[in-house]
């Protein structure tokens, strides 16, 4: 990985969440050409404005950096809101991802 693969990252995550490098820009704060100018190759961000393009994105580290990684942000969600739950709340929600499963699979299995 280089610099190159940075500049590219970012231009294709900002493509994905459907944002210009002005907005951008402007909504991290910066002067108006900042995306601009990492997505040209005329610089690059410090660490600390790395991870802050990465909350922009809504994506950790090293999801900008494992181009496999295909989950959305709601899954991701979900799984900080499951990781709260208690014993009881496990027990409803258990039952209810087992029905949706089954739904799926069934959807899945329909010519």
């Amino acid at each position: 990985m280089n610099e190159q693969f940075v500049r590219n990252r970012i231009t294709e995550l900002r493509l994905k969440k459907d944002v210009s490098e002005y907005q951008m820009s402007l909504d991290l704060g910066k002067n108006k050409s900042y995306i601009q100018g990492i997505s040209s190759g005329r610089s690059m961000p410090s660490m600390k404005q790395f991870f802050e393009i990465c909350d922009y994105l809504e994506i950790t580290p090293l999801e900008f950096f494992d181009t496999e990684m295909a989950e959305p942000p709601q899954f991701r969600r979900a799984v900080e809101l499951l990781k709260e739950l208690n014993q009881e709340d496990w027990e409803a929600i258990i039952p209810l991802l087992m029905r949706l499963r089954k739904e799926i699979t069934q959807k899945q299995a329909e010519p």
